[in-house]
């Protein structure tokens, strides 16, 4: 009995791509043509190995994740709770900027303009942008039981607070916003926490 038919692409370069095309158009934007054409497969591939479009993005998006928990690591070592909220602002005005990279973020642009028949799409989006809020959080539950943050400081606040300030950067970037402009909104968000977080 014959092993199969190997596949004839590397999944990791093909997600990278596909990816790539999620980012730039969106997920209702994404059409299948596109996505076979960057992956460099055809359709009947894309579908035996990922079973949807949808199962392609949850994919590309686990791979996206990967580089993001990889980030946020970095971000949540800072010592301290400021030294966080700097590190995560100043870090997505530049990663968004990138000219490496589709401007924004894949977790915000992915769910633009998704019609009924992609209703799992925002949720899924939503769901890993919550992710980042509940890590942030944790960090800062741990800052203020080590004094770093005010005795009143609300630490789910202040994550909601930075959450919804990067993803706000990703739709500006996405937009056409420069680096310059998103680092301004990080300095004047900084500032802004800087206030909070000494409450009490």
């Amino acid at each position: 009995m014959g092993m199969g038919r190997p596949r004839a692409f590397d999944a990791d370069a093909a997600l990278d791509r596909a990816m790539e095309v999620f980012w730039r158009h969106g997920y209702e934007g994404a059409t299948i043509a596109q996505l076979t054409d960057a992956m460099c497969i055809n359709p009947p591939s894309l579908y035996a190995a990922f079973g949807s479009k949808e199962g392609l993005l949850k994919a590309a998006l686990d791979r996206y994740t990967e580089r993001r928990d990889a980030w946020m690591e970095e971000v949540l070592g800072a010592p301290t709770a400021r030294e966080v909220a700097e590190r995560l602002l100043t870090g997505t005005a530049d990663a968004q900027t990138d000219p490496a990279n589709p401007p924004g973020c894949l977790l915000v642009q992915g769910g633009l303009a998704c019609g009924t028949g992609s209703a799992n799409v925002p949720f899924e989006l939503a769901a890993r942008r919550a992710h980042t809020e509940e890590q942030l959080r944790h960090r800062f539950i741990r800052a203020r039981k080590e004094r770093d943050l005010g005795e009143l400081a609300d630490p789910a606040a202040l994550a909601r607070y930075l959450s919804a300030v990067i993803a706000g950067m990703g739709v500006m970037a996405s937009s056409g916003a420069d680096r310059d402009a998103l680092r301004e909104v990080a300095a004047v968000s900084l500032k802004a926490f800087e206030e909070q977080s000494k409450a009490g």
